[in-house]
C-alpha cells in the first residue's frame, strides 16, 4: 500500500484533472487508508501537513490571513474556509519569528479554534457535521486552491522576515483614539437612519473629521525622519455588482488621496496610501456601501409600474451613479479642508505650507502603485439603465458630504448604453 502522503498527492492531482470518475477513486483510496491500524490517523496527518506547507508558501507571496479566508470562501464555501481557519492555527505555532502584531490580530478576528494537532481534521468534519467521505473531499478541494493561488502584491512585511519585526504598522491603524470612534459611531447612525438628510449631515461631519485627522497626521510625519512606504489594505468587492462596488473603492480612495487596483478575479480591491487615509478609506467605504444598497432598494420600491428594464440592469446603474456622486462629494470635502489647513498653516508657519506635503506624500502613493501593479490597464464603465442611473444619482445627492459649503455640485455627465 502507499503510504498516506503519496495517497494526498495521488488524490491531489486526480481533482485536478479532468476525470471525475478517477477522482473519486482516489478519494475512495484515501478513505480505505493505507491499509493499516492508524491509516486514517496517517492520512489525516499527512493532509494537514501539505495544507499548513501550503499556507506558508502563501505568505512570502503576498496573501494574507484574511485574503486566503476570503478567496476559500469566494471559490469553495464557508465550511472549507473554516477549515483553513484551524489549518492557519496550526501554521501560526511553527511560524518562523518575528510575527507582527497585526498578523496575529488577523487570526484572533477569525476566530479559528483547534486543539491537538492530530484531531484538527476530525474535530472540524465533527463540527461541520461532515461524514468521512465528504470531509475527505473538501479538504482535497481546499488544498488543490490553496496550491494554485498566484502571487500578489506584498502590502506589509510577511512573517520570518526583517521587515516584520518593525512595530509601526504600514496599513491601515487600528487605534482607539476618541476622534475615531466618534467617526465610527457617527456612521453607524448614518446607516442606521432612514430620513437621507440626517445620514447627510451625520456622514458629512464624519469626512470632515476624517480629513482634519488626515491632515494632522501629514503634518505630523513631515516633522520627522521616516523611511516609511505607503501600506495597503485589502478590501471586498464580491458579488453581486462587483463592477460597481469596485467603482466605489476607486471613488473614495481618490478622494481620500489613495489609489486602488481592482482584481476582479480575485474578489478584491487593493488600496494604497498612508495609515490615516487608509483608515478613511476602509470605513467610508465599508458604510457607504450599507448606504447605498439601503437606497437601491428603497428605489426599486419607487420605480414606475411596467418598466422594461431588468433589476439587475437598474441595480447596477444605480450603484454607478452613486459611486460617482459619491466620489465627487468626498473630493469637495477634502479640498474644502485641505484649503483651510492650508491658509491656517500659511497663517502660523509662513513659507512652509500643507500642500507641498501632500503633494509629495500623493507622488509616494503613485511610485508605490507602480512597483507593486506595473501593468495596470483602465476599464470603460457601461451605464445601461437612464433611470437607474438618475435614481443612483439622487440617492448619491441625499447622501452629500459637502462639508465645505457654498459650492453646488456639478452634474456627473453620463449617457445610459443602448444595449
Amino acid at each position: 500500500m502507499p503510504d498516506a502522503d503519496e495517497l494526498v498527492a495521488s488524490a491531489l492531482a486526480a481533482v485536478r484533472g479532468t476525470d471525475v470518475r478517477h477522482a473519486e477513486r482516489q478519494l475512495d483510496h484515501l478513505m480505505v487508508g493505507t491499509g493499516v491500524a492508524d491509516g486514517s490517523t496517517s492520512v489525516d496527518a499527512a493532509l494537514l501537513r501539505r495544507l499548513v506547507r501550503a499556507l506558508g508558501r502563501l505568505w512570502p507571496r503576498g496573501w494574507q490571513p484574511v485574503d486566503v479566508d476570503r478567496i476559500t470562501g469566494r471559490r469553495l464555501d464557508a465550511r472549507a474556509a473554516r477549515l483553513v481557519r484551524d489549518a492557519m492555527v496550526v501554521q501560526r505555532r511553527d511560524q518562523a519569528e518575528p510575527v507582527p502584531a497585526w498578523w496575529d490580530d488577523q487570526l484572533r478576528a477569525l476566530a479559528a479554534t483547534t486543539g491537538d494537532d492530530r484531531s484538527v481534521l476530525t474535530s472540524w468534519a465533527a463540527r461541520e457535521g461532515l461524514d468521512r467521505a465528504d470531509a475527505l473531499r473538501t479538504a482535497v478541494d481546499t488544498l488543490a486552491l490553496l496550491e494554485s493561488l498566484p502571487p500578489i502584491a506584498v502590502l506589509r512585511p510577511p512573517p520570518g522576515t526583517s521587515g516584520a519585526a518593525l512595530s509601526r504598522a504600514t496599513g491601515p491603524a487600528r487605534s482607539g483614539s476618541p476622534m475615531l470612534d466618534r467617526v465610527r459611531a457617527l456612521l453607524a447612525k448614518a446607516e442606521s437612519t432612514t430620513f437621507p438628510a440626517e445620514a447627510e449631515a451625520l456622514t458629512g461631519k464624519a469626512q470632515e473629521l476624517i480629513a482634519r485627522h488626515s491632515i494632522d497626521e501629514a503634518l505630523l510625519a513631515a516633522g520627522a525622519e521616516s523611511g516609511d512606504l505607503p501600506g495597503g489594505v485589502r478590501l471586498s468587492t464580491d458579488t453581486p455588482y462587483a463592477g460597481a462596488k469596485a467603482l466605489l473603492v476607486q471613488e473614495v480612495a481618490a478622494a481620500n488621496r489613495c489609489e486602488a487596483v481592482w482584481s476582479d478575479d480575485l474578489g478584491f480591491a487593493t488600496v494604497l496610501g498612508w495609515p490615516a487615509d487608509l483608515m478613511a478609506v476602509e470605513l467610508l467605504y465599508t458604510s457607504l456601501l450599507v448606504q447605498a444598497t439601503a437606497a437601491m432598494l428603497r428605489g426599486r420600491a419607487e420605480r414606475r409600474p411596467g418598466s422594461g428594464r431588468r433589476t439587475k440592469v437598474w441595480d447596477e446603474s444605480f450603484l454607478n451613479a452613486f459611486a460617482l456622486r459619491i466620489g465627487e462629494r468626498l473630493r469637495t470635502a477634502t479640498e474644502a479642508a485641505t484649503d483651510a489647513a492650508d491658509q491656517a498653516a500659511a497663517e502660523t508657519a509662513g513659507a512652509e505650507r500643507l500642500l507641498p506635503v501632500l503633494a509629495a506624500r500623493g507622488e509616494a502613493v503613485r511610485e508605490r502603485l507602480a512597483t507593486l501593479f506595473p501593468g495596470v490597464t483602465r476599464r470603460r464603465l457601461s451605464v445601461r439603465d437612464a433611470e437607474g442611473w438618475s435614481s443612483g444619482t439622487s440617492a448619491a445627492d441625499r447622501a452629500s458630504l459637502d462639508v465645505g459649503g457654498g459650492r453646488k455640485p456639478r452634474q456627473v455627465p453620463g449617457r445610459p448604453d443602448p444595449r
